[in-house]
């Protein structure tokens, strides 16, 4: 080959390559849905076989603010949480973002709130690793953290230091040490630390990855519990909303129990549901017996069947937060009609990537119309037997597309 056609050669492949690479850097800032699920996220979970680390990397991403904007409008999608506006009724779940360092990133995909932790008084390890197992052919994960995080003090600090990317309600997603020697005066110093940044709170006391935690989602625990929480939010000068986050795995008489409580201690609302230490005969991935908690479309049944029993025994009188196995927008706007008020996702969003919450809301906006619902809350709980009539559902009007 003569200098001159190397040369030639040479040009040619550098600007191929170039062009490759821009077209692959503009697919990924803009948030391309089909790029980022057939492409970029296979290949990331390919050369970053470990889940954790590729969640670390995730999360630092976000904290740059590296992640593209994908959020979706329509005014079918606004509506209201714990007497909060949102844009939508798509959140992100608690579990991500462990430590409050990915706010910026979070609200700039377009999540309309959010919630972080779950966060220990003290800092803590959590349980060995590995610890997070990516069941690729099933779209899930099992993962037994065990609630590793920076603390109060550290989290505190990160939140406020990120004010100002803050687009829609945070949460803060309240847990109780490994070690603790008292449980209950870990959530109420959880209250009393983030009552002025925390726009709700979320007791989670169903975590299945720190031994004996399980247990306070029991009547009596539960009642002391929430007693506590509730009299040390009500002490002070900002009334924060409560939430309760419950596992899937329970039995009737313990729903009934929960429902009970959760009405006679007027709280704020429930999400449903923490992550399912069953296995279903469906899963095929080589990691399907790990220890820990499942997540992500094999948790999506069980989640709903769950959510559709405590939005009936609660007579639909306490908000309800839609959580396990959400993916699509068909899966939002089921939990929706089954009487969640808004949803959180967390598996689908580390497996597709950010464009996921574009595609959701996107299709949620695409049933609503088609059924012919000018605004989400039209649509909540009209599937379920105990359902309020739209007239009691008081919505206003704000919230109907004209």
């Amino acid at each position: 080959m003569s200098c001159f056609a190397f040369q030639k050669a040479k040009s040619f492949a550098i600007a191929v390559t170039g062009g490759h690479a821009a077209l692959f850097g503009y697919l990924t800032w803009t948030g391309h849905e089909q790029f980022y699920r057939e492409v970029l996220m296979p290949l990331g979970r390919t050369f970053i076989p470990d889940g954790e680390m590729g969640h670390n990397l995730m999360v630092k991403a976000c904290h740059y603010g590296l992640v593209p904007r994908c959020s979706y409008h329509s005014k079918r999608l606004k509506t209201e949480f714990c007497g909060m506006e949102l844009n939508s009724p798509l959140g992100l779940a608690a579990g991500f973002d462990k430590n409050a360092e990915a706010i910026r990133g979070i609200y700039r995909i377009g999540f309309s709130f959010a919630e972080i932790g779950s966060v220990t008084p003290l800092p803590q390890e959590g349980n060995p690793k590995p610890r997070v197992f990516r069941l690729v052919e099933d779209r899930a994960i099992i993962n037994r953290y065990g609630f590793p995080n920076v603390g109060h003090a550290a989290a505190l600090k990160n939140i406020t230091d990120s004010r100002q990317y803050k687009t829609g309600p945070l949460g803060v997603n309240l847990g109780a040490n490994k070690n603790s020697p008292d449980v209950v005066a870990d959530y109420v110093e959880g209250v009393r630390a983030f009552s002025d940044v925390a726009d709700f709170f979320v007791i989670n006391v169903s975590s299945p990855n720190t031994p004996g935690l399980r247990v306070h989602q029991q009547r009596d625990k539960l009642e002391t519990l929430l007693e506590a929480v509730l009299k040390e939010r009500d002490s002070l000068p900002k009334r924060v909303p409560v939430l309760l986050k419950i596992a899937p795995d329970l039995s009737l008489q313990d729903k009934q129990s929960i429902a009970e409580v959760a009405l006679a201690k007027k709280l704020d609302g429930l999400i449903i549901s923490n992550t399912t230490t069953t296995r279903p005969d469906t899963l095929t991935g080589p990691h399907q017996t790990e220890q820990g908690g499942l997540s992500g479309e094999p948790l999506r049944e069980l989640a709903l069947e769950t959510l559709q029993a405590m939005y009936r025994l609660t007579q639909g009188k306490i908000l309800i937060v839609g959580l396990g196995g959400i993916s699509t927008g068909a899966d939002a706007y089921e939990r929706i009609r089954s009487g969640a008020s808004v949803v959180q996702i967390y598996t689908s969003f580390s497996q597709d990537g950010p464009p996921v919450v574009r595609r959701i809301e996107r299709e949620l906006d695409e049933l609503l119309q088609r059924d012919g619902l000018a605004c989400v809350q039209e649509a909540v709980g009209i599937d379920n037997t105990s359902t309020p009539s739209l007239a009691e559902k008081k919505i206003p009007q704000t919230f109907l597309a004209k």
